[in-house]
């Protein structure tokens, strides 16, 4: 069974304090003001936003499911095909990342430029 990105969006949306707001102007799951799964810029892939060691641990224990493109190298992000043979532990993982998020300090307003 393969997950739709339709079906992160809603399984994060019921997940509490959790909005559909954008990320680099695409629309993706947020709170406490910053994004924990926004969409990939590979074909059938989400990000998901989540501490270095997770994301190594991650691509090791999974790679056929968590990848990074030379884009996300170095970032505390990692890559997440949809069609997973492991959706529990993709929509486990969707929940950890919104607690990371959650207990990292609101990210300060951005100015907007003149």
């Amino acid at each position: 069974m393969s997950l739709s990105w339709d079906e992160v969006i809603a399984y994060g949306l019921g997940l509490p304090d959790v909005e559909l707001a954008p990320h680099y102007g695409a629309p993706s799951l947020k709170t406490n003001g910053r994004a924990f799964v926004a969409p990939g810029r590979e074909q059938g892939s989400f990000c998901l936003l989540i501490d270095r060691d997770t994301v190594a641990m991650l691509m090791d224990t999974d790679p056929d499911t968590y990848w990074q493109t030379p884009h996300y190298a170095g970032y505390p992000a990692v890559l997440v095909r949809l069609d997973s043979d492991d959706p529990e532990r993709v929509l486990a993982m969707v929940d950890r990342a919104r607690e990371r998020a959650r207990s990292l300090p609101r990210p300060k307003p951005r100015q907007k430029k003149a």
